[in-house]
């Protein structure tokens, strides 16, 4: 299944080359969220609260209002998970806090679980090189995706697994890296329908962003040819 990604910076909707250089950016959301108003699942991430720079609550909370949203960004404590839930949001993306001293955070990850629901948390898992990169990507851990993974499974409903060397790159992304990984939802580099069909046949829903907002991946499936 194809999740479409709404990334918010400054009140305005952005794509970013691996989650730095500014390549699209839309201050009217409307077109948006009428073009993902029929999907069932819609990620945001509120990248100014993931980076610690204030965030787009307000924006958060009007967009989750209209769409079915797993919310991540900046979700560091219990009180800023529940926050994000009471204004909406069906799950949380939690991310760097679930990782402390270059390994799982285990005390934090078993908190926020019975806090709010273990089926409404999201664990992000962002892999760069094949180990686990946090920070905004800055920091990589001694640690690979799939042990992290095995460590947070009994926490979280479901797995985000980024795969960051093909972010917002647009070329494709390492399928075999993210079958590795059990239970997740794939983004990174993901630009075609036989990517979404192979990741399908196997469980994996899709996020996609920069090949969605650039056209290259249509939202409706192309018919096949006669």
């Amino acid at each position: 299944m194809l999740i479409p990604s709404i990334d918010l910076q400054s009140g305005r909707i952005v794509q970013l080359v691996q989650g730095e250089k500014l390549a699209i950016e839309a201050t009217d959301p409307e077109p948006w969220i009428a073009r993902f108003a029929r999907f069932p699942r819609v990620q945001l991430i509120d990248l100014d609260a993931a980076k610690g720079h204030g965030d787009n609550a307000e924006m958060v909370a009007a967009i989750c209002g209209r769409l079915p949203c797993r919310v991540g960004g900046g979700i560091r404590t219990l009180e800023r998970a529940q926050a994000v839930l009471d204004s909406g949001a069906q799950a949380v993306i939690a991310s760097s806090a679930l990782f402390k001293d270059g390994a799982v955070d285990l005390a934090f990850a078993r908190a926020l679980a019975e806090a709010v629901g273990s089926e409404r948390v999201i664990a992000a898992v962002d892999s760069r090189g094949g180990h686990v990169a946090i920070h905004g990507w800055r920091t990589v851990l001694p640690l690979t995706a799939v042990e992290a993974v095995r460590a947070l499974e009994p926490f979280c409903g479901e797995f985000l697994y980024t795969h960051v060397d093909r972010e917002g790159l647009m070329q494709g992304t390492d399928i075999d890296a993210i079958l590795a990984v059990r239970r997740a939802t794939a983004a990174g580099g993901i630009t075609t329908w036989d990517e979404i069909d192979r990741l399908d046949a196997e469980q994996v829903d899709a996020v996609v962003g920069m090949a969605v907002y650039t056209g290259q991946l249509p939202l409706e499936r192309p018919q096949p040819s006669r």
